[in-house]
């Protein structure tokens, strides 16, 4: 039998013969796809061809990466680098790749890799593990509140054999009550290896739930209670962490401060003071940094993180002050990256490449090397794209850089 046409398709869907959405159930992917551009473009007097230049495999990432696929958006992929990591997960040079629109920003922090790279390198470890899912139970009052968290701490156990069921490689870390009135949230934490992990942490708390609901009084009422908390700016994340909490940091000698950022150690440190902590406070944000979301962001289109995650990820501090010896020390804590080197969008040839560029695509060895060592790069390039900024307003060079980039 042959294949239908996108044509074919289109007007199938016009006449009512089919719905919008199973039109895959009915042809290839590619067909489909090419059908919803057709009919869209249709709708909407959008010329949709670039839209249909892509390099994924459109029947993989239908139900699993998309729907309703109409094509794929290309964004311009750059690189910064070389710079020597000293990682706990792996050392060496590495190329950081970034996706990203706006003009200036590959160049500054190629720039602050360069200084870093001057410097000898920069040291990132991560100092913390764990990514998160905390459901919200009813429960009669504050005695049934309290009892509900007296059994949740004695049978931890339980809990983890029923939640590690439904996964070869997630481990349960801990379980965290907390009590508001009648409602107690569960802060589940797991240890997902090289996977980001959420779907595996949120199937995970799914059994351990049931086991709660048949073994006490309370009542789930969402898997999700926001104490997790997933893709929203929040506190919890910035003190306890979620996903992996990455700290990078490096000494720049004054010479080099002076020679290649055109300022000193001490004006990089006040504006430091003055903008990313004293500013971040009276502004009352939850990020005390320039610009880490940059980073952050880039560099998770170019691997094919969430990038909703972004929020979280860009929950860092940054701090610089002078040595003893008069040199600059800099550094860059990010409380909650969720990154991974499996499932996702890691899968799709273009982020696969740009995993391959930092040596890390696919599971590591030991598991949750190739994560680890990813988020190490990430807090890298937030750390040189901070030093780059801080010395760009200490040389009053912010503006013509911007100016002469076209931004």
């Amino acid at each position: 039998m042959s294949q239908p046409t996108p044509a074919d398709l289109a007007t199938r869907v016009r006449d009512g013969d089919l719905r919008f959405h199973e039109l895959e159930d009915h042809a290839d992917a590619d067909a489909a796809a090419a059908a919803r551009r057709l009919l869209v473009a249709e709708a909407t007097d959008a010329d949709l061809d670039p839209l249909g230049e892509y390099a994924f495999d459109a029947d993989a990432v239908h139900g699993s990466n998309i729907e309703n696929t109409l094509g794929g958006v290309q964004v311009p992929v750059g690189v910064a680098g070389p710079v020597t990591i000293d990682g706990g997960a792996g050392s060496g040079e590495r190329y950081l790749p970034l996706a990203t629109t706006e003009g200036a920003l590959v160049a500054s922090i190629n720039r602050g890799c360069s200084v870093i790279e001057g410097a000898g390198g920069a040291t990132a470890r991560v100092t913390k593990s764990g990514m998160t899912r905390a459901p919200v139970f009813r429960v009669a009052g504050v005695a049934e509140a309290e009892a509900l968290v007296d059994w949740v701490r004695d049978h931890e156990p339980a809990l983890a054999e029923a939640a590690e069921s439904t996964t070869s490689h997630g481990e349960l870390l801990d379980v965290t009550p907390y009590v508001v009135g009648n409602n107690v949230f569960c802060r589940f934490r797991y240890d997902t290896k090289d996977a980001m992990g959420m779907n595996m942490a949120t199937i995970a708390t799914r059994e351990a739930c049931d086991v709660i609901e048949a073994e006490t009084d309370a009542s789930l009422v969402a898997l999700s209670g926001n104490l997790c908390s997933d893709k929203k700016p929040a506190a919890i994340n910035a003190v306890e962490g979620r996903g992996r909490s990455v700290v990078a940091d490096a000494t720049v000698p004054r010479e080099v401060v002076e020679d290649r950022l055109h300022t000193t150690p001490e004006a990089i440190a006040e504006i430091n003071t003055r903008k990313n902590l004293v500013g971040s406070a009276k502004a009352g944000a939850l990020g005390f940094n320039a610009h880490v979301a940059n980073a952050v962001a880039a560099m998770f289109l170019a691997t094919g993180q969430d990038e909703a995650q972004v929020v979280e990820g860009a929950n860092a501090i940054t701090t610089a002050e002078t040595t003893a010896d008069g040199d600059l020390y800099v550094s860059v804590s990010l409380a909650s990256l969720e990154v991974g080197t499996v499932g996702g969008g890691t899968k799709l040839p273009t982020q696969q490449a740009s995993l391959e560029i930092l040596g890390v695509a696919g599971g590591g060895d030991p598991a949750g090397s190739n994560a680890d060592a990813l988020a190490e790069s990430i807090a890298v390039c937030a750390l040189a794209g901070e030093l780059s900024l801080l010395a760009a307003l200490g040389s009053r060079h912010l503006s013509s850089a911007h100016e002469e980039l076209g931004r």
